[in-house]
């Protein structure tokens, strides 16, 4: 295709699966793909963004870092969706806990994701648009924990423009809507792939807690985060 390669993808047309993987972080990629993947071969590594393509249980699938952030992960899974045809993406990242029955390690299916974000603006939309999971990726998520016995939390997470929030009270906001958790790149993966006809999921492992003094190790979080990473595979 003309657009390939990108000025952030240096993989050839056909080098990526039509099922993507992404963690934010490159580095837990790269461990996805040397710890889970067959034959994994290294696609991209533009401002060491890596990406891997190879095969699980004999389906191919690629797993590519996605950073931090809307603008970030809007960049990535938009040049997969529509220069590389992919059709499906998973996020699979870390969150922080909003509510008190949201623990450390607890994987959360994320069925919508709030925004603070003024992303959808670019789509001239009549009025608010609310980024959702596809269904299907969804239940198969949910049908793949219980059979795996892994215990899991499905409802709405926050995608945060903020990380060091002037604003004190805004946690306090969205925990008391419901919302589970918060990260930084759903609601931007959810909207490109509505944008696109294609499917999105975000798959969360909670590292930290906002209310309570808990966190995990930034190097854990590249590398224990196996129970997400066993549900986005078995998908």
């Amino acid at each position: 295709m003309s657009s390939i390669p990108t000025p952030h993808n240096t993989a050839k047309y056909g080098e990526i699966a039509k099922k993507v993987l992404m963690p934010g972080d490159p580095l837990r990629a790269r461990y996805i793909a040397e710890h889970y993947l067959e034959n994994p071969k290294c696609v991209n590594q533009v401002r060491n963004m890596f990406a891997f393509t190879g095969t699980y249980k004999g389906n191919e699938v690629t797993v590519m870092g996605g950073g931090m952030g809307i603008p970030s992960i809007s960049i990535y899974s938009y040049e997969l969706f529509h220069f590389y045809d992919v059709d499906k993406i998973i996020r699979i990242g870390s969150a922080g806990a909003l509510q008190d029955d949201v623990k450390l390690m607890d994987v959360v299916l994320a069925q919508g994701a709030c925004t603070d974000s003024n992303y959808a603006s670019q789509y001239g939309l009549p009025g608010t648009f609310a980024p959702i999971s596809s269904y299907e990726l969804l239940k198969k998520a949910a049908d793949v924990a219980d059979r795996l016995g892994i215990p899991v939390k499905v409802g709405n997470v926050l995608s945060s423009d903020v990380f060091y929030s002037d604003n004190k009270t805004a946690s306090d906001a969205w925990r008391k809507m419901g919302v589970l958790c918060t990260e930084m790149e759903c609601a931007a993966l959810f909207m490109n792939a509505a944008r696109a006809g294609k499917q999105a999921l975000g798959i969360l492992t909670i590292s930290d807690h906002i209310y309570r003094p808990e966190a995990i190790p930034a190097e854990a979080r590249e590398k224990s985060f196996n129970q997400m990473m066993e549900i986005a595979l078995e998908i």
